[in-house]
C-alpha cells in the first residue's frame, strides 16, 4: 500500500481511473434502474412500491461500506502513517454521509405503504440514524483539524472513525437481534429471499453505485489533494 503513498503516484493512478468508474457506475445504474422500473414485474405483496429496493438497498450498503472505509483508513493512519489515509477518510465521510441519509429518506418512503408509518424506532431505522449522526461528526472533526493545520489528519479523527465502527454490525445484525417492523436479511451467504424476477437489476445498481462512489471518493481525494498543496504554498509565501 505504501507504493501508493507518493500523492504524485496516486494522482498518476486517480485521474484516468476517475472517469471510468463514474461513467461506467452512471450507465450501470441507468440500466439497473431502467430494467427495475419496466422491466421486473411488480411484486405479489407490495405491489410497485417494492421498485424502491434498486435504490434503498445499494444506498444502505454504500453507507455501511463507507463508515467501513473510514475505520480501514483511520487503523492505517494510525498503526502504519499511511500519508494519504487521513485523505481518503476525510474524501469518504460526505458521500459516505450522503447515502446514509439516501437510504433513511427511501426507506422511510418504502415503509409508509408497507408499515404504515414513516418511521419506528426500532434496532435497524434506529442504528442506520446513529450511523448518519457518526458521518456528520466525523465530518466535523476533520473539518476542525484542517483548520487548525492538520489537513484533516488528527489521530482523534482517525479513533472516532475506528470507536464508531462498532456501529455497522449492529446495523447489519439488528434484525436479527430484535423484534423490528424490518425484514430480515433478504441476501445472505446461503441465497437470496428474493424473488429471482426482481433480483438481477439490484446487482446492476448495485455495482453501477458502487463504481459511482469509487469516483466521487477519488475526486475529492485529488481536490483535498490540490487544497493542501495550495495551503502549504501560501504558508511557505507567508515565511518567506
Amino acid at each position: 500500500m505504501h507504493r501508493f503513498a507518493n500523492p504524485a503516484r496516486f494522482l498518476k493512478i486517480a485521474r484516468p481511473l476517475t472517469p471510468w468508474l463514474f461513467w461506467s457506475g452512471l450507465a450501470l445504474i441507468l440500466v439497473g434502474a431502467g430494467c427495475g422500473l419496466f422491466v421486473t414485474p411488480a411484486d405479489y405483496l407490495q405491489g410497485d412500491t417494492v421498485r424502491i429496493l434498486y435504490i434503498h438497498v445499494p444506498a444502505a450498503w454504500l453507507g455501511m461500506g463507507g463508515w467501513t472505509g473510514i475505520a480501514v483508513a483511520g487503523l492505517m493512519q494510525l498503526v502504519w502513517r499511511h500519508p494519504l489515509a487521513a485523505v481518503a477518510g476525510r474524501a469518504i465521510a460526505a458521500p459516505g454521509a450522503l447515502f446514509t441519509a439516501i437510504c433513511l429518506a427511501t426507506g422511510s418512503i418504502w415503509g409508509r405503504p408497507t408499515w404504515g408509518t414513516w418511521w419506528e424506532w426500532d434496532g435497524r431505522m434506529t442504528s442506520m440514524l446513529v450511523l448518519l449522526f457518526l458521518y456528520l461528526g466525523y465530518i466535523a472533526l476533520a473539518n476542525a483539524s484542517a483548520r487548525d493545520g492538520q489537513g484533516g489528519s488528527s489521530s482523534v479523527t482517525a479513533i472516532f472513525g475506528l470507536v464508531g465502527a462498532v456501529n455497522i454490525p449492529i446495523i447489519n445484525r439488528s434484525v436479527v437481534w430484535w423484534n423490528s417492523l424490518h425484514q430480515g436479511p433478504s441476501i445472505t451467504l446461503r441465497g437470496s429471499s428474493i424473488e429471482p424476477a426482481l433480483l438481477w437489476p439490484l446487482g446492476l445498481t448495485l455495482l453501477g453505485f458502487s463504481l459511482w462512489f469509487g469516483a466521487i471518493v477519488l475526486m475529492r481525494m485529488r481536490t483535498i489533494l490540490a487544497q493542501n498543496k495550495v495551503e502549504a504554498r501560501m504558508q511557505r509565501l507567508a515565511r518567506g
